[in-house]
């Protein structure tokens, strides 16, 4: 039985051309009859292919065809169902990001890597931290802060010199981004059911904008960060690119 297959592109060239390789290759069904969802592009086009087919709740198998692509298998255009046949999936679940603004208004959107937040302005941000509805940092002063999933760990968290996480280690990172005080705190891994409530100390005269992948909000008071399990999403990867080997292979990277 031949596997129905939908094919997504990034709008740049190289990513377009073989997507109609493909599509000359293999047949394709519009994106709502697809078993399988192949996207053509780096991790941003993958980010916004798990965002866009969320609801369809089909595996996405990623063929790198752009800048970076940690998210993405190599791209060959022989042997695809043989590839899809053979593929290992891995199991993401979203952030929840609850932003509510100065204003009053209140705004959610999803993260597959990190929710963030940063400094608006030239001002350092002054954070209040609640786990569980329990105060634990009653005042981090710094640019920002960012909850990252174990996918988003090597991303925007690694580079903030947070910890790399085991896909399977169900924990969460939260670490600060350029931390003044206080000096020696330098973050936390927490159990994945951990809501996470980030309150904006003077949010007026500090302005703090936050990020879930690319939906920005600025101008926040509060932010809730919490897990979504029921919503997760399946990525599929050649055995020899399995997502959970490559994120333990960079904790010794040099």
């Amino acid at each position: 039985m031949t596997t129905r297959i939908s094919f997504l592109a990034n709008p740049t060239p190289e990513a377009q051309q073989a997507r109609l390789a493909l599509v000359a290759r293999y047949g394709e069904v519009p994106t709502e009859h697809a078993e399988v969802i192949v996207a053509l592009g780096g991790d941003g086009f993958m980010l916004r292919t798990l965002h866009a087919m969320l609801d369809l709740r089909v595996p996405v198998f990623g063929m790198k065809l752009g800048k970076v692509g940690f998210l993405m298998n190599q791209y060959r255009l022989d042997d695809l169902p043989g590839r899809l046949s053979r593929a290992h999936a891995s199991t993401l679940a979203p952030l929840l990001m609850r932003a509510q603004t100065g204003a009053g208004a209140i705004e959610e959107a999803l993260a597959f890597n990190e929710v963030s937040l940063l400094r608006q302005t030239n001002q350092a941000a002054h954070l209040r931290i609640a786990l569980n509805g329990r105060v634990k940092l009653e005042e981090l002063i710094c640019d920002g802060v960012l909850v990252a999933t174990p996918a988003g760990s090597t991303a925007y968290n690694f580079s903030a010199h947070g910890p790399i996480v085991p896909l399977d280690a169900n924990v969460l990172a939260l670490t600060p981004i350029s931390p003044f005080r206080p000096r020696r705190w330098r973050g936390a891994l927490l159990p994945a059911e951990t809501i996470v409530r980030i309150e904006v100390i003077e949010p007026v005269l500090r302005p703090v904008s936050a990020t879930a992948d690319f939906h920005e909000v600025r101008r926040i008071s509060v932010i809730d960060i919490s897990s979504q399990p029921e919503r997760a999403v399946k990525l599929l990867f050649d055995a020899e690119h399995q997502l959970a080997e490559r994120i333990l292979d960079e904790q010794f990277a040099l």
